[in-house]
């Protein structure tokens, strides 16, 4: 065993004054963290082993208190050690909300879902945390020129090309410019939250909370990069959202059509940079199961861009430039055509019947 975990061990030993207890394996990201469930007695917890010179635990059970305190489910902190990097605290169990998605649950789920997630924009306090700014959403939008585009298919761009990305670059930051600004977890998608008995879902994974806009987090929970819907569908639960948001204060005077494009746009932004993510976790660390999202993920960002003129050279680029190539490194392939639960031309893993 690794020096990180006997480490582990006597920590847990002295925080329950014994070494009568299991730890099993519960799970890791696509971070550094790594996760335990500790058995002890009767009871069980979720040890969170965060190396500090990668990881800060600490901004995890500070925002779990936060959001505790205004009535999110988030898991509560029985013991930390920050200087090396761990905690203990609630189990949440097994039921990740992916596995439990379908048909006829997915209304209840995603409803419940979208009232945490109201609360997180209507109450959750923003002090101190980081703003989801140009710069930093220009940083992102980066990674899928840099790690998909060039070190994943290899392409080189032409200065048309470049140009005509870069301004769609600055379309997509103004549009995330133009909305009001809200707590935003950043993660909000279905391998974060879990089913529980009560006061469902049980919120993990928040710990890069920001600033910023106020479709983020709904677009990563209705165009999940793990789990594909019907456009249609889609639409509803986001106009349902909005109204919930119009109740809530967290929207003022806004038109559901306006909202929509916020909602698009962003998703656009937010997909790129997810599959420049999942490239670099291919190339860099080695996590190559990350590769079969890509088509999922850009199959929203291609069926968004054929809808608004304004990113007609995304749209382009796709179609002559990355999909002749993409089958040769991504695992499965972009289909030709949705099947009618998926997005269209999008190889997705979509909700089971």
């Amino acid at each position: 065993m690794s020096d990180r975990y006997e480490r582990l061990r006597l920590w847990v030993a002295g925080v329950l004054g014994s070494s009568d207890f299991e730890l099993k394996p519960a799970s890791s990201d696509a971070s550094f963290r790594r996760y335990w469930r500790l058995v002890h007695s009767s009871t069980t917890a979720i040890l969170m082993d965060a190396p500090p010179a990668f990881e800060d635990c600490g901004r995890f059970a500070d925002l779990s208190r936060r959001f505790r305190s205004v009535g999110l489910n988030t898991p509560e902190v029985q013991a930390e050690d920050r200087a090396n990097g761990f905690l203990m605290v609630t189990d949440f169990g097994d039921r990740v909300y992916l596995g439990e998605l379908r048909d006829g649950t997915a209304d209840r789920l995603y409803g419940d879902a979208m009232s945490a997630l109201a609360v997180i924009q209507a109450c959750a306090p923003m002090d101190g945390l980081p703003s989801y700014d140009a710069p930093f959403i220009r940083r992102e939008l980066g990674l899928f020129q840099d790690w998909f585009l060039g070190s994943l298919l290899g392409l080189r761009l032409t200065e048309t090309e470049s140009a005509a990305l870069a301004a769609i670059d600055e379309r997509l930051v103004a549009n995330a410019e133009e909305q009001p600004c809200v707590c935003v977890h950043r993660d909000y998608h279905s391998r974060n939250l879990m089913l529980i008995d009560a006061g469902n879902p049980g919120i993990l994974d928040f710990q890069d909370a920001v600033v910023g806009p106020v479709t983020y987090d709904l677009v990563s929970l209705l165009r999940d990069c793990y789990i594909a819907w019907p456009a249609d569908r889609v639409t509803d639960w986001a106009l349902g959202y909005f109204q919930l948001a119009l109740q809530r204060g967290v929207l003022r005077e806004h038109e559901p059509d306006g909202f929509l494009r916020w909602f698009d746009l962003m998703g656009v932004q937010r997909h790129l940079k997810a599959c420049g993510i999942f490239a670099r976790l291919n190339l860099r660390d080695g996590k190559r199961h990350y590769l079969q999202d890509i088509p999922r993920t850009l199959g929203y960002v291609r069926e968004v861009s054929g809808r608004y003129a304004e990113l007609d050279g995304l749209a382009r680029l796709l179609e002559e430039r990355v999909l002749p190539g993409l089958d040769a490194v991504v695992d499965p392939p972009l289909a030709p055509g949705g099947d009618g639960r998926s997005l269209p031309g999008c190889g997705s893993r979509i909700a089971p019947g």
